[in-house]
Formats: structure tokens, C-alpha cells, sequence
């Protein structure tokens, strides 16, 4: 059955959206990268950081850091705003992000070198770090058949640009999370490279820590390769300076199945989240700290149907 389109107010209201969104774009390309990233940075320190997202910010940061003072606190959610900005900012100029040349930027530290990994099924797993779009750009750039997972903007024409864009030096196949299982399936015994950002709540996931409390998530990529055989591979990306970047690739969980399904995928999840709590703990500021991880009481309640 198809779904319906939008509606007129719909179609008024998307396109209000993207004149003011693409105004802002051109902006940023106008005055260049390194202007751009830093105009993004006092953005996102003194506008972003006074809108509804930061009360979710400095929740999380209570919960996750209770030790920790809240002038701590504050620095590490000032920085992530700074960052946010930056990272808006930098989307119309992505065409300037590589590993390569005499001076790219961006570097990394992998087991192997990328190239290596051609003809392998292989899940790069991370989440919103730094700007998260360096680890398929630094995967395309080494000539790996890529697919990324992503979640669309709502708004149509946003998402249609934003695309584009991530195209030009990253995978131009770009899965939509909802409907992304099967093409993922197909992709990886094709001897194809998933990109995924694996930090966000997912309500039809599984239950497993994350600092110190449950949290809903995505099963998988652990699903994936134990179906498959698929190698896990875990990146963190990190701001070194302005627009640059230095993404670090490690070996995924050291996992051995038991035979049994359901408790493989949920402790080869919970293994992968505990990578990316570490990840998050090295470095608190590089993380992006507004997504509402944790299940609300709502979710609680749906769950137990």
C-alpha cells in the first residue's frame, strides 16, 4: 500500500524549513571551511546551546557523571554544542574532507590499512562523534564498497540535499534505518562494508547498559554478524583542531556464540555498547550528548504492552 504524500501545510511548512535551513548553507559556503567551522562553533556555543535539546544535555550528563562537578559538566556540554555547530556547518563542504593528499583532513589509526579490508563483509560500528560523517567518507576514499545507515531528516528537501552531499566523497548508498535490514543483509554477502552509528535509542531494541542504566538498542549489527560471519570493526572519530579529524579503528568485541540466538545477539549488543561507553567516557566532550538514550516511564510502560 502507498503511503500518502504530504499535505499542502505539509509542503508549505517543509519548504519554509529548507528556505531558512539552505539559506544558512549557503552561508557557510560562501565563506569557506574554515570560516564556516568556526561561525558553526559560536552557533552552537550561544544559540544551540540555549534551546530545549540542552535541558536533555545536562540530564544526561548529571546521570552519567554524577561525580564529576557541574562546572565539569558544563565545560564538556559547552564543547559538544561548539562541536554541533561545526559539524552543521561543515555538511556544505564535505567535498573537502579526505584521507588522502599531502595534507588531509583526515588521519587515522586502524589494525590494517583500509584498503585491506576490500571484498570483506564488514560492520564499522561508532556513534556521534566529532562530526560522525569522517568514518564512511575515510572508508570510500580507500576504495571499500560502502553503504551507510542512516535516519533522514523529516523534512524532504533537507534530506534530498544533505544526501548529496554526503555523496560526493562518501557511499552514495545511503539505507534508511527503518528499512535497512535486508539491504544490509544483501550488501555484507556481497563482500560490502556497513557504516553504522549504533548510540541512539531504538524502542524495538534490546535492553542492555549503557552507563550504569538500560538502555534500548539497536540488535543488529549483532544479528548481522553472527548470521553472517561478518567482521565488527569499532571507530571513534575525534576533533583534533577546527575542521579536522582523527578517526581510530579497533577490533570489534572479542566474541565467541554459545548456540544460543537470542542471548548471543543480546550479549554481543551489550558488548558493542560497552565499546562505545568507553569511547564516550575517554573523551565525554566529543560525544553528542542530546539524544534521549535512556527509556522514558512512556517507553517503559508501552514495553510492558
Amino acid at each position: 500500500m502507498t503511503e500518502p504524500g504530504p499535505t499542502l501545510l505539509q509542503k508549505l511548512r517543509y519548504g519554509a524549513e529548507a528556505a531558512a535551513f539552505f539559506f544558512l548553507m549557503a552561508i557557510f559556503r560562501v565563506i569557506g571551511l574554515e570560516a564556516a567551522t568556526a561561525l558553526g562553533g559560536f552557533i552552537g556555543r550561544n544559540i544551540f546551546s540555549l534551546l530545549p535539546p540542552d535541558r536533555t544535555a545536562r540530564s544526561n550528563l548529571l546521570a552519567a557523571f554524577p561525580e564529576k562537578s557541574e562546572e565539569e559538566r558544563d565545560a564538556i556540554r559547552i564543547a559538544m554544542w561548539d562541536n554541533l555547530g561545526r559539524v552543521v556547518a561543515e555538511y556544505p563542504h564535505l567535498e573537502k574532507f579526505s584521507p588522502l593528499g599531502d595534507d588531509p583532513r583526515i588521519t587515522f589509526t586502524a589494525p590494517e590499512h583500509p584498503e585491506n579490508y576490500k571484498g570483506q563483509a564488514i560492520l564499522f560500528l561508532s556513534g556521534h562523534f566529532a562530526n560522525w560523517e569522517m568514518m564512511p567518507i575515510l572508508g570510500e576514499q580507500h576504495g571499500l564498497k560502502g553503504a551507510t545507515v542512516v535516519r533522514p531528516p523529516n523534512n524532504p528537501y533537507i534530506a534530498s540535499w544533505i544526501a548529496r552531499q554526503r555523496a560526493i566523497n562518501g557511499p552514495d548508498s545511503l539505507l534508511a534505518k527503518h528499512s535497512a535490514a535486508r539491504r544490509m543483509m544483501s550488501h555484507l554477502r556481497s563482500g560490502g562494508v556497513i557504516y553504522m552509528l549504533v548510540d541512539q535509542k531504538l524502542r524495538e531494541g534490546i535492553a542492555v547498559p549503557f552507563f550504569g542504566r538500560v538502555a534500548m538498542t539497536t540488535p543488529a549489527p549483532a544479528a548481522l554478524a553472527l548470521k553472517l560471519g561478518a567482521r565488527i570493526l569499532m571507530a571513534t572519530n575525534r576533533r583534533t583542531k577546527g575542521a579536522r579529524f582523527h578517526v581510530t579503528v579497533s577490533s570489534g568485541p572479542d566474541f565467541r556464540p554459545s548456540g544460543d540466538e537470542s542471548r548471543d545477539i543480546r550479549e554481543l549488543t551489550a558488548a558493542i555498547t560497552a565499546r562505545i561507553e568507553e569511547s564516550v567516557r575517554a573523551d565525554p566532550a566529543q560525544w553528542l550528548w542530546i539524544h534521549n538514550r535512556w527509556p522514558t516511564a512512556r517507553d517503559i510502560a508501552l514495553t510492558r504492552g
